[in-house]
Formats: structure tokens, C-alpha cells, sequence
């Protein structure tokens, strides 16, 4: 029998409809955000979101030296918080982002806590919660007009290449050959493996690299090394000490955020990110249900930046949405949030286990030095691919040259000492340079060319219709211009066949940003 739903259920968004007989979809049909199918199922399905979001929300913590308990239990609350804003209309899980990874790697290395780090995080998701109220009211538009393609690829792709000296300097010297074999699997898991299975590629990478350096301690003792402070010590490979001291149940451990100007400006290109990644997750869901959810969007970038908040404010990690989420809606077509209710639930249930946080703690460098080497790649390339989807001309200086001088700039690490007691740097450095630079040349150059018409009236011919700069052909005078959207950079090894939708806009330009 179908529920109603009351107002406080329609403005909480918990008000589920039973869609049909609650066992499966009906025939040409798809359970529908404000349906749900029978809760025994329902609970399976969100277990099904919880193995999809697993290995990376628990890996990106633990690459940025979080706690990864409390960071598998803020995403859970994260998740509630972004259901409430969007009342239910937008189905979508939030786990750990990806986005802030080079900028966290960069406070670190400056002697930074924690608490600074977190405290960063913070501030950035103030800010893209503060973009989210702004889009929400001025429409979103205003992303596509701030953020262009080629500004946006930029961004991502400084931010996953940026990393490269973290893996080459701290993980890899730990154990070069378990690093070498973990990237191995890691590659083949993506590759080889199809569908949902593809996803799980960064997590067998993760299990295998752990067994191996297990058995390796058990057969051939300790391995004299550098450490992750890379002083050189003989050391068994997996310790586990901390695991059998470690409690089944309690709370993770929580701290109190701190706050630099510095470690706040490397974060906050990871804002420009999140943003890509957002739009182009709600794009991919707004194609598979048929639902128009430009009027939400602002709402869900505004949900995104609380989740961010609300774990960052007791120590948990970044927040995003995840593309993993919507491979399993597309391969299942239940796009009820009721599942993402159960999935929040559980993973409230994983993060009061300090025995399972302590074992993800003791995870090898050198594994997460395999497994990274392929992430921080990806998300680099996946800038690459934003340009590749959008047409972007580089043979127009105003498209290569700020992107050139800021993406090497950023890959590089530079410094600019601006006094004696601030600087800004690598990414922050970067995305300062392209995106002002890019915004500066366009607007001296004016509005008589667009950036990108070249690309476009070659690969076009003669007779066809004009080309947009970067996101297609042009729409008429009367159409509102749609949003860039770009895929997460929440950092899976292979993008997998259900997510094909979200190229299905010819004018929407798809890209994995943040995130993851």
C-alpha cells in the first residue's frame, strides 16, 4: 500500500512511497527518489552502497594522515545532512574526497597537524557551501560562466600530478617491490575486472598489498627502510600493535580543528573541484531518472559543503559526493534515498570500531604508495579529460598560455614569498595564475571571439551550425546555457559502463574531478 506524505516528511524528504510490490522495478520502470521498495530490500541495497563507497572513503583518509573510523562514521552523518537540504531529491552518498589530498600532502610537509589541516578543510567547506547558497539563488549558470572547461580541467589536473613527489619521495622508498607489485594488481583489478567489480580495484589493491607484506614479514623477517619520516630503520612491514591494544567498540578519536592562513590557501583550490564534481554527479543523476534537478543544485553543492563542515569540525575528513554511489543506481535503477538512509546508517555502525580504524591504520606505506601512483595519476588525467570532452583550443593563447604557466606552476610546487610571513604555493600558486590569467586575457581580448572557436569550426565544416567555445553547439538565443559539469575525482581506478548517462547532454561537459 502507498504511503503520503505529511509536510514534515516532504520538507525532511522521508516521506517513501512503496513503488509497486516492493520486490523489484517494475518492467520499463525505476524507483524513483521519493519510493522505496521493501525495506528488507532496501537495507540490502544500502549495503550495496556502503561496499561501493568502502575503499576509497577509508584510503583517502589514511593517505592523509586522518583517522580513518571517524571518517567512515562522519560520512554516514555527512550523508543525513546532505539528504536533509536536498529533501530528498537529489539520491546521492557522501564519502571522503579526494580533492584536498595535494593540499593536505603540502601542509604536512610544512610541519603542519592535523588540526591544521582539518581546520583548512574546514574553511573550504564553508566557502563551497557559502558557492552553493549563491548558486541556489542566481541560478547555475553562474558555475559555467566562473569555471569554464579549460579553467576547471586545469585545476584537477595540478591537483592529481602535484601528488607525484608524495608517492616518489615518502611511500615509495618504503618497500619499492611491494609498491611495485600492489600498483600491478591494482592496474590489472581495474582493467580486467567489469561493471561494479571495476570499482572495487583501489580496495583488492589495498588486500593484497597487506597479505603480501604480512607474509613477507613472516618469511623473510624485517626490512631495513626508510620510514614515513624517511629516517632508514629495520622494521617489520605490517604492525599491528596498535590493532590488539585497540577497543571493539567506542567512539573514534576526535580533535578540534585549528586555523592558518597558509593551510587555508592551499585548500581552497580544491573549492573549484568539488564543484566540477558535484555538477557533473547531479547531471548524471538528473539523466537517470529524468528529473530536472537544476533547480536543486545549488542545494546539493550548499549540502556537499555542510557534510564537509560537520565532519571537518571534530577532526573527520572531506566530504563528497560519489560516483560510486551512482554506478550502483544506474546498474540496480533504484534511485530511492531510503537506500542511502540504510547506507548512512551503516556506516555509522563501522565507525564506533576502533579495532577496524586501528587496522586500516597500520596499512603499509609502501601498499598505499602502489595504490597511489594509479589515484593521484588518474585524477590528473582526468583534468586531461575535461579539456578532451569539451574541445578546448590550445592552439588560442588565452587557452595555453595562463593554463601552461599555472599547471607548472602547480605540478612544480613553486613558491611566491609574498612577505616575510606569507606565501603562496603549488596548487594555491597554480590555480591563482589560471584562473585569473584566464578570466584577465578574456576579458582584454573582449567578447568579439571565444575561446576555443578554432577547435570547434575545424573539426565542425562549412555547413554546420556555430560552435559554443567549449561545451558544444550553440543553443538558441532563448535556451539558458547549462552548468560545466565534471565527473568526482573521488579517484576509482576505471569508470564503469552503468554511468554511460552522463555524456548524454550535448551540451553538458563530463570530467572526473574530486574528490573524489
Amino acid at each position: 500500500m502507498k504511503g503520503t506524505q505529511d509536510p514534515i516528511q516532504r520538507i525532511l524528504g522521508i516521506g517513501w512511497r512503496l513503488h509497486g510490490d516492493g520486490r523489484a522495478p517494475r518492467p520499463g520502470a525505476a524507483v524513483m527518489p521519493d519510493e522505496r521498495l521493501s525495506w528488507p530490500r532496501t537495507v540490502g541495497l544500502g549495503a550495496q552502497h556502503v561496499v561501493a563507497m568502502f575503499g576509497a572513503t577509508f584510503v583517502f583518509p589514511v593517505v592523509m594522515g586522518l583517522d580513518p573510523n571517524l571518517a567512515i562514521m562522519m560520512s554516514g552523518i555527512a550523508t543525513v545532512v546532505f539528504l536533509l537540504v536536498v529533501q530528498g531529491k537529489i539520491p546521492s552518498y557522501l564519502g571522503t574526497s579526494a580533492s584536498f589530498v595535494g593540499a593536505v600532502a603540502a601542509i604536512r610537509a610544512a610541519g603542519g597537524s592535523s588540526a591544521t589541516v582539518t581546520g583548512a578543510i574546514l574553511v573550504a567547506g564553508l566557502v563551497l557551501a557559502a558557492v552553493g547558497l549563491l548558486v541556489h539563488f542566481a541560478g547555475p549558470g553562474l558555475v559555467n560562466k566562473a569555471f569554464p572547461p579549460v579553467v576547471a580541467g586545469a585545476v584537477v589536473l595540478l591537483i592529481g600530478l602535484n601528488l607525484a613527489p608524495v608517492v616518489a619521495d615518502i611511500y615509495w622508498p618504503q618497500d619499492q617491490w611491494t609498491a611495485l607489485a600492489t600498483m600491478g594488481v591494482v592496474i590489472a583489478a581495474g582493467v580486467l575486472l567489469r561493471g561494479f567489480w571495476s570499482r572495487l580495484a583501489v580496495l583488492v589493491g589495498l588486500v593484497f598489498g597487506y597479505v603480501l607484506s604480512w607474509v613477507l614479514d613472516q618469511t623473510l623477517g624485517q626490512i631495513t627502510a626508510p620510514g614515513p619520516t624517511g629516517e632508514v630503520t629495520s622494521h617489520l612491514r605490517v604492525q599491528l600493535g596498535a590493532v590488539a591494544d585497540a577497543d571493539w567498540f567506542g567512539l573514534p578519536t576526535m580533535h578540534a580543528p585549528s586555523f592558518s592562513t597558509s593551510a587555508i590557501l592551499l585548500v581552497l583550490p580544491g573549492v573549484i573541484a568539488l564543484l566540477a564534481e558535484n555538477t557533473g554527479h547531479f547531471k548524471a543523476v538528473s539523466e537517470m531518472t529524468g528529473k530536472d534537478l537544476d533547480p536543486v543544485l545549488g542545494r546539493g553543492i550548499l549540502g556537499d559543503g555542510l557534510g564537509t563542515v560537520v565532519s571537518s569540525v571534530v577532526g573527520g575528513a572531506p566530504t563528497t559526493t560519489y560516483a560510486e554511489n551512482i554506478g550502483v543506481m544506474a546498474a540496480t535503477r533504484v534511485y530511492s534515498t531510503a537506500a542511502y538512509w540504510m547506507a548512512a546508517a551503516a556506516a555509522l555502525v563501522f565507525g564506533l570500531c576502533p579495532k577496524f580504524g586501528a587496522l586500516v591504520a597500520a596499512t603499509p606505506g609502501a601498499v598505499l604508495g602502489g595504490i597511489t601512483v594509479v589515484l593521484y595519476g588518474m585524477i590528473g588525467l582526468l583534468g586531461a579529460k575535461i579539456w578532451i570532452r569539451a574541445g578546448v583550443d590550445f592552439s588560442d593563447p588565452v587557452n595555453l598560455v595562463p593554463i601552461a604557466a599555472g599547471s607548472v606552476l602547480g605540478i612544480g610546487g613553486v613558491t611566491l614569498q609574498v612577505t616575510d610571513t606569507f606565501s603562496v604555493s603549488g596548487i594555491a600558486l597554480g590555480t591563482l595564475v589560471t584562473l585569473v590569467g584566464y578570466h584577465a586575457l578574456a576579458a582584454i581580448r573582449g567578447p568579439g571571439r571565444t575561446a576555443g572557436t578554432k577547435a570547434a569550426e575545424r573539426t565542425a565544416g562549412p555547413d554546420a551550425a556555430p560552435q559554443d567555445a567549449v561545451s558544444g553547439p550553440a543553443a538558441p538565443e532563448s535556451a539558458t546555457p547549462e552548468p560545466v559539469t565534471a565527473e568526482p575525482v573521488t579517484a576509482e581506478p576505471v569508470a564503469p559502463e552503468p554511468v554511460a548517462p552522463r555524456t548524454a547532454a550535448p551540451q553538458t561537459v563530463t570530467a572526473k574531478t574530486a574528490v573524489r
